[in-house]
């Protein structure tokens, strides 16, 4: 046993046993440093990585640049690029971001979130760093360039941006999903933000009109980390061509020649058994992982909690959708609404010129003011409402007796301000109730006297007395 010496044991041989297995430790230890830095070196010199059901563009790493291109052209005119990707990352800021590019050229590697800069067509962003300290990333950010313009990373792009908006793409419980596409000059993104597993939840992001592209082009995808590093995965990559109606769709194995379709086939297979024999080695060096069951079969107790916070965060973000949808009804309702007072008006003072011309505008001004009245009211109601949920909140938290005293005093001042919010409104409603229909308040009846006059005198003339008799009675005794 190795450590701190004992009384009575005096052993040479065994000193020089201790002495060598801490030597070991030591080179053990150092070697394991040494190993680490040599694996951190190589994979800072890798690009995208690939795996069987996605594509790492970048680790998470500092300093890394990937991309993946397409080898040959896409000689669509229209197109639609759907494209399923995550960004993940342990720190509350991301970097850089990843971008998905349609350029005349390949940008394989440069400054632009990985691809070269210069390039001829467009590039959509989802820039994670805020550069320019506006506080307006993540976002997406839509940037052309005919192959002369340098981008500019010190202000997000924002002086280049033809179209932009601001998404938080990064460390989403779904995929996020977006759909690029261009169709007679017109670029369109739309956007799924990750929080629902519908699909098809696409949300209006950027459009951009009058855009010219190259009639051929390469599609590719790329990101990059800097002093902060997220991991940028691509589950998805699927491109589809637009044609205008009537007009003859091409055949699409005339597209791709049979060789480039037989090389292709033999490149998947190739990996594809690349891939088993890597699985293989593994399940030889770890035969005590074999027979274990999926670690995603089980869910703990962090991870359901965390499905349960987004579950109610789709719930909520589909009765907030509800509700606009609602909002926009409400909203044409009244419309026709107005439109419908507004033309009856407008036959009012045809039919009748005049007196009665100048009746009716008297009567819009009144149903004005009212309607301005009652929505100060509202809002007067809605404000109430408001304090009184922030009280009841602050209530369940009790601090000390001064606060319980002042939920108090806010309370019946809010009572208060009902109470004359009522009262307003009941005197608008009386006020503008013909005078033939205002109800009158009945009178009060007289109320009855309890003591008479003469009742009282008596009572104090006995009091009096009493009172002067009992300070006789303390004088003498």
């Amino acid at each position: 046993q190795c450590g701190p010496k004992r009384r009575g044991i005096k052993s040479s041989v065994k000193r020089k046993f201790c002495g060598f297995r801490r030597s070991v430790n030591w080179l053990v230890k150092h070697l394991q440093y040494f190993f680490s830095y040599i694996q951190c070196w190589f994979l800072s010199f890798l690009d995208a990585i690939p795996s069987a059901d996605q594509i790492r563009i970048t680790t998470s790493l500092k300093s890394q640049r990937g991309s993946v291109w397409t080898k040959n052209k896409s000689i669509f005119e229209y197109w639609e690029v759907e494209v399923t990707f995550r960004v993940t990352g342990r720190g509350r800021i991301g970097a850089d971001g990843l971008a998905i590019w349609f350029t005349e050229e390949q940008g394989l590697e440069g400054p632009v979130f990985g691809a070269a800069d210069k390039w001829n067509g467009v590039g959509i962003f989802f820039d994670s760093f805020d550069n320019d300290g506006k506080k307006n990333n993540p976002g997406v950010i839509v940037v052309g360039n005919n192959g002369k313009l340098l981008y500019d990373h010190q202000n997000d792009g924002s002086t280049q941006a033809l179209a932009s908006c601001q998404r938080d793409f990064r460390n989403k419980p779904y995929p996020v999903r977006v759909k690029i596409t261009y169709y007679q000059k017109t670029l369109t993104v739309l956007i799924n933000n990750g929080f629902t597993p519908d699909k098809e939840d696409y949300e209006f992001c950027a459009k951009v009109e009058d855009m010219v592209l190259p009639s051929q082009g390469y599609f590719g995808i790329s990101a990059a980390t800097g002093g902060l590093a997220d991991d940028h995965d691509v589950l998805s990559f699927l491109t589809f061509q637009l044609t205008e109606p009537g007009k003859e769709v091409p055949i699409p194995d005339a597209e791709i020649p049979q060789k480039d379709k037989e090389k292709y086939q033999e490149e998947f297979e190739h990996f594809q058994q690349e891939l088993d024999k890597k699985k293989e080695e593994f399940q030889k060096d770890h035969p005590d992982v074999q027979g274990q069951p999926a670690d995603d079969l089980f869910e703990t107790v962090s991870d359901r909690e965390l499905r349960q916070i987004f579950e109610g965060q789709n719930r909520i973000h589909l009765e907030i959708k509800q509700l606009n949808r609602q909002l926009d009804m409400i909203l044409d309702e009244q419309r026709r609404y107005v439109s419908a007072v507004t033309d009856e008006i407008s036959k009012r003072g045809a039919g009748f010129p005049g007196q009665q011309g100048q009746l009716s505008q008297q009567e819009i001004e009144t149903v004005v003011k009212t309607q301005e009245e009652v929505l100060r009211q509202v809002n007067e109601i809605r404000n109430s409402m408001a304090d009184t949920l922030r009280l009841i909140s602050g209530a369940q938290h009790p601090g000390s007796a001064a606060g319980v005293y002042e939920t108090t005093q806010h309370f019946n001042d809010i009572k208060e301000h009902l109470h004359v919010v009522k009262r307003d409104i009941e005197h608008l409603v009386q006020r503008n109730m013909p005078s033939s229909e205002k109800s009158k308040c009945p009178d009060l009846p007289p109320f009855p006297s309890c003591l008479s006059t003469v009742h009282f005198f008596i009572f104090v003339a006995v009091q009096t007395v009493l009172f002067i008799g009992y300070i006789m009675y303390r004088k003498m005794y």
